[in-house]
């Protein structure tokens, strides 16, 4: 029943890793529910405070949740349901449950775009991402964001001018505006789009709750923009959960004496993609999706007014929502590179395959397992990940030092090649 699984959910002292394995023994959250204490003990790793929380049967909380979610026209969404993006499903840690308003879009059936950055964003910052958030959605993907100040804010403004399907992904509950000067956008989503949560109504923003929400944001996305972010940037790490996800990252480069895009360019230097369009990034999908992206948008100039710059600039300095502002370093922060090898990429042309064996002894093992799956031909990015066996990330980075190196080419449809071969 569904009371059971916002029980299951709202469990307290329980990591993701024990509601997955009590969710595999016991198959539903119901015959969790009617489990006795001594049931429990067939599953390891469950704290004395967990045991405690499992065996509190107390269902007036749960109950209250869905009380609350009537009252407010807020749906409900579980992880055995129909309507569940399977690609969401599929990390190694979905949200059991999930609250939304408005219109739920099928996820898995479109090119859905992450576009994320800072809140404290450059004046140029902003106008990209309103540009690129347009220029996604004129091309028939679908933007998801953390509808935050800043990037987040303009990317969507851009793709509901678009008239395109917009997706905030909240860290609090679906019927909290954060910040309250959002009001307006909140409206705008629940009209024309999706507010979606993992957290039940009334939550407030703790600061906690952001970076586990980035992991919806990168888990509904075949691919996460970064438009501009700064060193320690929460975009940050929702680029790092896109690559453990095996999404691709994309990145729009920024001025190298600017430090609001310092993170960004870091990305770029460990093999996200540079892009400075909408299309360069739906692109990518389109063999996917052949028949809903298409180019279109690309030429589109839109302008950040003053008051929209002024506002970020106002929210910046007054530190919005200090209780959401906080930052809680996560257990995997996003590590810093400290060394980075130095790369022979100067000057070099493109040479066909047997030309490549007397420049093996300058690839990384990563970069030749990559250049050896490729001797056979075009083969997708996709294909590549799986069948070196490497981590997706190890293998996009590999890639585009490869193709700085003139060794590899990218082709339309997220295929890839050896630059002497067609």
């Amino acid at each position: 029943m569904l009371i059971h699984w916002i029980w299951f959910a709202t469990r307290s002292n329980l990591g993701d890793h024990n509601k997955a394995a009590l969710l595999s023994h016991f198959s539903d959250p119901e015959q969790v529910y009617f489990a006795a204490e001594s049931d429990f003990s067939a599953i390891s790793g469950i704290s004395c405070e967990g045991l405690h929380s499992l065996c509190d049967k107390n269902l007036s909380g749960a109950q209250k949740i869905l009380d609350d979610c009537l009252a407010q026209k807020i749906h409900i969404l579980t992880l055995q349901d129909a309507a569940y993006p399977d690609r969401l499903k599929n990390i190694p840690d979905p949200p059991l449950v999930l609250y939304y308003k408005g219109t739920l879009p099928e996820f898995d059936q479109e090119a859905v775009i992450g576009v994320v950055g800072t809140r404290k964003a450059s004046a140029y910052g902003l106008g990209i991402s309103k540009r690129l958030g347009y220029q996604i959605g004129a091309s028939g993907g679908t933007v998801v964001s953390g509808a935050a100040f800043g990037i987040d804010s303009m990317a969507m403004s851009g793709a509901l001018t678009a008239g395109a399907c917009v997706v905030g992904v909240l860290g609090c509950g679906a019927d909290v505006v954060y910040p309250p000067s959002s009001r307006g956008l909140y409206a705008d989503l629940e009209r024309y789009g999706c507010i979606l949560t993992e957290y039940p109504p009334g939550t407030p923003p703790f600061g906690y709750n952001f970076p586990r929400r980035n992991r919806i944001i990168s888990g509904l996305s075949c691919g996460v923009l970064v438009v501009e972010a700064p060193k320690g940037s929460g975009a940050l790490i929702t680029a790092r959960l896109a690559s453990d996800q095996g999404r691709d990252v994309f990145v729009v480069p920024s001025n190298i004496d600017v430090d609001s895009g310092a993170g960004s360019n870091a990305l770029l230097r460990d093999g996200a993609i540079a892009v400075s369009s909408g299309w360069d990034v739906v692109s990518e999908y389109e063999f996917l999706f052949p028949d809903k992206v298409h180019p279109g948008g690309q030429k589109a100039r839109l302008q950040v007014y003053p008051d929209e710059v002024k506002r970020v600039q106002k929210t910046r300095e007054k530190t919005c929502a200090k209780v959401a502002e906080k930052r809680v370093k996560p257990q995997n922060a996003v590590p810093e590179k400290t060394c980075i090898p130095k790369k022979d990429i100067d000057n070099l042309e493109n040479e066909p395959y047997i030309d490549l064996i007397k420049r093996e002894a300058s690839f990384t093992s990563d970069e030749k397992t990559i250049v050896d799956l490729l001797t056979e031909g075009q083969v997708l990015v996709d294909d590549v990940i799986e069948r070196s066996g490497l981590a997706a990330g190890s293998v996009l980075a590999s890639l585009t030092l490869l193709e700085v190196k003139g060794i590899v080419r990218r082709l339309p449809g997220r295929y890839v090649t050896l630059a002497g071969g067609k």
